[in-house]
């Protein structure tokens, strides 16, 4: 049996061209590098063609691309085979919708409110303007709706295998409700002239059956499907029939005919563009195909959970990785089921791994949540990132990006400028449904009536404006005192900008966003739309924070790009050593277990391409100097059109540190100047500057793309390149040692170490899709089958292979395996550097019982390697670890030379043992 806490995870993202049986052919492999746990991408039922599985569309039922149910159990037969435990990746928060694929969905828009699983979705349904009846938003068209219709592309169609009626645009189904089937059987059976026939006559029959208001309903539309699916001859009048509905430009009447039907449907038809202002549906960021679910609805959480259930009983799930905790509703609440849910299936005397998907902003606390051990790691990403630049070189480069940008390098105004951008743009209709519902409490009591929606509006915007983490956790009753001071702040800065009389508006929006408004004593105002109110902006301001600073401002401060990750600080001035172990010690005590990434799905670069880019802090004059000569060699292919300048200054700046993370030592292959435009695209529509992917500037788009090819076109840009080569084979060296450093510190530190695949190899990818290539498995096989016996001397000369990582990979996993005890349950303690060069040394000692493990490793080697020039000369190093109190076989008294502790490598793990008297470690595992 695998450990119930994995001593290692491998992240594989399956897809229709890696499925089951290939995850399953690579299972030997995970085993022979160290891995304990197979750790997947979605495996339930996902829109067709996904490339990531987060669009589900059953929770029920496994991938059919994948596999299906066949598949998996071919995978699970080969993990136990060899003994490894499995994690999914689970999406509780979201369902891929539209299309004719969620049989939940469909179901809700054939029959509204009324639908068993309407409770399911998360649907304002009185908010549709200028409309008799309430409905969802539907903003799937390509054009306007008028334009759609005129031009026939919504058509009407009945599926004669189920006796059912709807209408079509492209592969989108919007299923007709039952209640209109006899006033449209009355109206086909006239059109196809076929009133005196018998199949006519009997349609007529059944149309008459079912008057009355919402008739059929849905107890009785089963018989009603079944009976005209039986009539003979019917499907061939309703073919002809539904001409009766065949909209085009210079047909009126079916045109008319069509429209009035769709307007008496449960869905309101418009184009793609209203859902940033109209959409009454929660989605799953701005992504209009994923609509929010409400499992805090028991019922809902039942159904989609069966599957994992099931798993967890049978002995096939091991753990499980929960998607964007912050957009439910309660996931306090949410956590607790699920740890009922897996006690239940597997009995409490076991712990069942789960991790969340949560990003925490600079020195924010992760809250405690039933079952859960700790996140998916980005927070620990960042730590290692942070604690291996070089602050001085930081210094250096804010001189450098307020000189490129003409700003000061603060991210804090980036980020408000982004959240006002996204707020007018891709999450107004979220924040509108915000506003209209504190404008009703308000005018629930005589004594807050005269709060404007307007002034409310305003108030609640700078709040957002100010928030400065991703959400509260408030639940029904009432806030903690962390959350209560975090909303009292927030308030207190919405206030400093607000210049109209204030009132009394910014308590009664404090005390709505607390629940205190009802409060014993207090003017009574409804209180479910209070807690609705509370509950509700915590669910909009992660995505909200998430748009404006990952998706935006992160694709505007470029300053040093290595820290612009999920849950990072661009701004960031690095991390002294001292701060360094504080946090791990910490993280020893509260969250032993959960992972430590460097490079996931959602990454914003390769964790080897972050680290050479981290390196540009060692060499920062050289950078500069280089950016200087690069600008004038390559100002001729610059797009200039009036004030046009493509790209920008800022952006060409990305773009040369872009370059350096992502060269490839051998040379660029032939997609190589594909893949970088590809990403200048997808950046410079996320920084919403020039262009944007709701309003694309194709003159500015183009000249990106055109500069790019340029650039990388040794006919145009020869000397560029030779300069590009030269610097990039060095900072490949600096960032090649900081890879192995950040390696090392992964695989130690407390916590699960995360391996993202491929990434046993230097990995170079760039953002999404980038970084979902498919990955050589086979050149990996072989490579580790060569490397049984390592000649890291070999190794080291060769280190551009990726070989070097690899064998390094492996190794200090086998002293994972090995020191099991130690790496899971250990304590850890800082161990004291001293000498001249103390600040270019971590060291540390895990420690369980007498078992210890002491590690060191090194940071900032420009010094030490003629600024990237050769591999290092550690003789050199100046530096000593005490190691008072621990022993080790070929370690003599309590000093050791970093010189003789490192040789020729950057980092070094000694598998020790302590003296002198024993301590008890005082740490809390999450169960």
């Amino acid at each position: 049996m695998p450990p119930a806490i994995p001593l290692a995870t491998y992240r594989l993202q399956l897809t229709a061209d890696f499925d089951f049986d290939k995850a399953a052919a690579v299972v030997p492999y995970l085993k022979a590098l160290g891995i304990t746990h197979l750790y997947t991408s979605p495996v339930m039922k996902a829109r067709k063609g996904s490339t990531h599985g987060y669009d589900t569309v059953d929770h029920s039922q496994f991938s059919p691309e994948l596999g299906g149910e066949a598949g998996f159990a071919r995978l699970s037969a080969a993990l136990a085979t060899h003994d490894l435990g499995l994690i999914i990746d689970f999406v509780p928060n979201h369902v891929g919708v539209h299309f004719a694929d969620n049989p939940w969905w469909l179901d809700v828009l054939e029959w509204g409110p009324n639908s068993p699983h309407a409770v399911a979705f998360d649907i304002d349904w009185d908010l549709l303007p200028h409309r008799a009846r309430g409905g969802v938003l539907l903003p799937i068209l390509g054009s306007s709706y008028g334009d759609a219709l005129e031009r026939g592309e919504i058509e009407l169609r009945y599926d004669s295998d189920d006796g059912s009626f709807s209408a079509w645009y492209f592969e989108h189904r919007l299923p007709i409700a039952p209640e209109r089937y006899g006033e449209m059987l009355r109206m086909i059976v006239k059109e196809a002239d076929a009133a005196g026939t018998e199949a006519g006559q009997r349609m007529l029959a059944l149309a008459a059956r079912y008057t009355g208001l919402r008739r059929p309903n849905r107890k009785e539309a089963p018989a009603f499907k079944s009976e005209l699916r039986e009539i003979g001859g019917g499907a061939d009048i309703i073919a002809r029939g539904l001409g009766a509905y065949r909209a085009a430009k210079d047909r009126p009447a079916p045109t008319l005919a069509l429209h009035h039907l769709l307007e008496r449907q449960h869905y309101k038809l418009g184009h793609w563009r209203l859902a940033s202002s109209d959409i009454n549906y929660r989605r799953f960021f701005d992504v209009n195909g994923l609509a929010g679910l409400r499992v805090e609805d028991p019922g809902t959480f039942a159904a989609t959970h069966r599957l994992v259930k099931q798993l967890v009983a049978d002995g096939k799930l091991q753990g499980i990785r929960l998607d964007h905790i912050d957009g439910l509703r309660d996931p306090a609440q949410y956590c607790q089921r699920l740890r009922r849910l897996v006690r239940d299936a597997q009995g409490p005397t076991k712990p069942f791994y789960t991790v969340i998907e949560k990003i925490l902003c600079e020195h924010e606390r992760l809250p405690h949540f039933a079952g859960v051990q700790g996140t998916t790691g980005y927070e620990w990403m960042n730590v290692i990132t942070h604690v291996l630049v070089d602050p001085k070189g930081l210094e250096a480069l804010d001189e450098t990006w307020r000189q490129v940008s003409n700003r000061p390098p603060r991210l804090a105004p980036y980020v408000k400028d982004a959240k006002r951008r996204v707020l007018e743009t891709l999450l107004t209709s979220e924040f509108t449904v915000l506003t209209r519902l504190l404008a009703r409490i308000a005018n629930g009591h005589y004594s807050t009536r005269d709060f404007s929606a307007d002034s409310l509006r305003q108030a609640l915007e700078l709040y957002v404006l100010h928030f400065p983490v991703y959400r509260t956790y408030l639940t029904t009753s009432a806030p903690t005192a962390h959350d209560r001071k975090l909303i009292d702040e927030t308030i207190a800065r919405a206030r400093t900008e607000w210049f109209a009389a204030d009132e009394g508006i910014f308590d009664f929006l404090r005390d709505a966003l607390t629940m205190d408004l009802l409060k014993p004593g207090r003017p009574p105002h409804s209180a479910p739309r209070v807690r609705r109110f509370a509950l509700k902006v915590q669910q909009f301001t992660g995505p909200m924070m998430a748009k404006s600073l990952e998706d935006t401002a992160f694709y505007q401060f470029h300053r040093l790009l290595a820290l612009n990750e999920v849950g990072g600080d661009p701004a960031s001035t690095g991390l002294a050593i001292s701060a360094f172990h504080d946090a791990m010690q910490a993280r020893a005590r509260e969250w032993p277990h959960g992972m430590t990434a460097t490079a996931t799905h959602d990454t914003k670069r390769g964790e080897d391409a972050r680290a050479r880019i981290a390196a540009l802090s060692e060499i920062p004059g050289e950078w500069t100097s280089a950016v200087a000569r690069w600008k004038v060699l390559n100002a001729p292919h610059l797009a200039l059109r009036g004030n046009l300048r493509a790209p920008s200054a800022t952006f060409e700046y990305m773009l040369y540190q872009t370059l350096l993370g992502a060269w490839p030592l051998e040379g660029p292959d032939a997609g190589f100047v594909e893949r970088i435009q590809a990403y200048g695209l997808k950046a410079a529509r996320e920084g919403k500057e020039e262009t944007s992917w709701l309003n694309p500037h194709e003159t500015y788009e183009a000249g990106i793309g055109d500069f790019v090819a340029k650039i990388l076109d040794p006919a145009q840009s020869g000397e560029f390149l030779e300069a590009l080569q030269i610097l990039a084979r060095r900072v490949a060296l600096l960032g090649a040692l900081n890879s192995l450093s950040q390696l090392t510190l992964k695989a130690t530190l407390p916590g699960v170490p995360d391996f993202y695949q491929g990434t046993e190899f230097w990995d170079l990818s760039l953002v999404d899709p980038d970084n979902r290539r498919p990955v050589d498995f086979a050149a990996r096989r072989a490579a580790l089958a060569s490397l049984e016996t390592p000649d890291w001397s070999g190794l080291i000369k060769a280190w551009p292979d990726g070989r070097l990582k690899l064998a390094w990979t492996r190794h200090l996993l086998k002293l994972r395996n090995e020191l099991a005890e130690i790496f899971t349950q250990g304590d850890y303690r800082p161990l004291q550097v001293r000498g001249a060069h103390a600040d270019h040394v971590i060291a540390f000692a895990r420690r369980r019982g007498r078992a210890a493990a002491i590690v060191v490793v090194g940071r900032r080697f420009a010094p030490f390697t003629q600024a990237g020039r050769e591999w290092p000369v550690l003789e050199e190093f100046d530096a000593t670890v005490d190691i008072t109190g621990h022993a080790a076989t070929g370690l003599a008294g309590n000093e050791l030379p970093i010189a003789q502790a490192l040789r020729d490598f950057p980092a070094v793990v000694i598998a020790a043992r302590t003296t002198g008297a024993l301590k008890p470690a005082r740490q809390r595992a999450r169960h």
